[in-house]
Parts: C-alpha cells; sequence; structure tokens
C-alpha cells in the first residue's frame, strides 16, 4: 500500500470527502481486482422504482460480520460472510484509518453504460454519521456530489486503487452519483466499506 495524493473533495463544518489516490498500488490493485472476481458471487440488483422491479444491468454483492438485512429500493438483500480479499482489504482500511467496518457492499460496472443515479447512502440501520470507504478497481470514472439544500457541486475522477472517504453528516448534506459515460469501455469494481448498527 502506498499513500499519498490525498486531498480533499468536501470539508465544511458538517461533511468531509477525502480522496486517496493512490491508496493501493497498480499492481496490488490489479491482484485483488482478480482475486474478488473469482471469489464473489455478483448478481443483478432489483430495485423498485415507482412501483415497477427493475433489474440492472450492474451487478452487486453485500458481505459483513453476520448476515445483516440491507433493504433499499424496496428489495432486501442478506449479508454473505467475508471472503479472504475482503477481509484484508477491511483490515488494511481499518488500520490506515482508525475506522471500524463491519459490512461492504461491492457493484460491479461492465462498461460507462451502467452507472448509479443521485442518492445518499443514509438508510436508518447503517451508524448515524459512520465513516464510509470507498475502494474503486479496474477503469477510472467520474463521480459526482451536489448538495441536498444548496447548488454545490463537486466531481473527482475515481482513479484504479483509490480511496474515496466520506465521513461527518456528508450523507445528511450531500447527494452522489456514479454517471454513464460512452467513454469508458471497461469494467470497474467498487468497494463501499460501512458500519451496520
Amino acid at each position: 500500500m502506498i499513500n499519498f495524493g490525498a486531498y480533499s473533495i468536501i470539508e465544511d463544518e458538517h461533511s468531509r470527502v477525502t480522496y486517496h489516490q493512490h491508496f493501493f498500488s497498480n499492481e496490488e490493485s490489479v491482484a485483488l481486482f482478480s482475486r474478488l472476481l473469482e471469489e464473489i458471487q455478483f448478481q443483478p440488483d432489483t430495485l423498485k422504482i415507482f412501483g415497477k422491479t427493475i433489474t440492472t444491468q450492474r451487478l452487486y454483492a453485500w458481505h459483513g460480520d453476520k448476515p445483516f438485512d440491507y433493504a433499499y429500493s424496496g428489495q432486501s438483500r442478506l449479508a454473505l460472510a467475508w471472503t479472504p480479499s475482503l477481509l484484508k482489504i477491511k483490515k488494511t482500511l481499518e488500520e490506515h484509518l482508525k475506522e471500524s467496518f463491519n459490512c461492504c457492499l461491492l457493484n460491479y460496472y461492465g462498461d460507462g453504460s451502467q452507472g448509479m443515479a443521485w442518492h445518499s447512502d443514509d438508510e436508518k440501520v447503517m451508524a448515524e454519521n459512520g465513516a464510509i470507504a470507498s475502494i474503486s478497481l479496474g477503469a477510472d470514472r467520474i463521480f459526482e456530489f451536489k448538495q441536498k439544500a444548496g447548488d454545490e457541486r463537486k466531481k473527482v475522477l475515481l482513479q484504479n486503487g483509490s480511496l474515496l472517504l466520506m465521513q461527518g453528516e456528508t450523507q445528511k448534506h450531500y447527494l452522489h452519483q456514479l454517471p454513464k459515460s460512452k467513454k469508458v469501455k471497461t469494467a470497474r469494481l467498487n468497494l463501499t466499506f460501512r458500519r451496520f448498527v
């Protein structure tokens, strides 16, 4: 792990978002990407939007310390046990950040035609104002923030091996999204480590 290239994306009295460009080296990132694709059983996500059930092209997996029930968009998901690579990443994050995580949501985007609309990770089952550590592996993708009340917008290029750390009341005051892009032709794997109560 080589930790440099860190800078603030958002920093105010309530919210803090920090980007660590090289949390994992390129060599480590390529190896992790390959191992995770072997270890994780990804599946399509299903969402209820305006009363209709939609199956996403994006694939997901949900892991944790115990079978946490994660419900969003009208669907319920039970966490699977940690895999060796996930557990290694979790321990590395906890040692470096001095934060504690007990679950991880993984999203696999096959290419730039797959993204994630504006949302915040503020479900009641998550620890209030708990840190969310987001690891990016694979294709570089633009990631955006916007204030829930206000005009401020921020964007950052999430690169292979990077860490985006969201802390404080970021989920209360900001939305975020992964916009689609025709320019992105390769896959990206995103791991968001969280804490459930």
